[in-house]
């Protein structure tokens, strides 16, 4: 019974830390269960739970949000598809990859730290 109870707690889901990640190209607010990130020329969104498994993975769904330079038209409609939202994370570090789930096109592969500010640049 002793054993049962400790595989219990050491597999208990865990969540990716609240605060900003940062990288090259990404940076990522995680607040109350849920992210917002933002990319060179695009965004996002993962609506929470951020779940990590005991190994540190994560495999979540959420929107990407193409963008494009120049000003936004009022009755523009978003360029948003359903992406997958895969990686590890130590609650320190992150590798994150993206990847649009309707057509499989893989945006990018990013390592981002808890803290960082991140550097993104905005299409013009």
């Amino acid at each position: 019974m002793i054993v049962c109870a400790v595989m219990a707690e050491t597999q208990k889901p865990k969540v990716i830390p609240d605060g900003t990640w940062g990288g090259d190209h990404i940076r990522i607010d995680v607040s109350d269960g849920s992210a917002i990130i933002d990319y060179d020329c695009a965004n996002g969104t993962i609506q929470g739970p951020l779940t990590v498994n005991s190994d540190g993975k994560f495999d979540l769904r959420g929107i990407h949000n193409k963008e494009h330079g120049g000003p936004i038209r009022a009755d523009e409609e978003p360029n948003s598809h359903p992406a997958r939202y895969k990686g590890w994370t130590d609650g320190k570090t992150m590798t994150l990859t993206v990847t649009l789930t309707e057509t499989n096109e893989k945006i990018g592969t990013f390592k981002l730290v808890h803290g960082r500010v991140g550097r993104v640049f905005k299409c013009k």
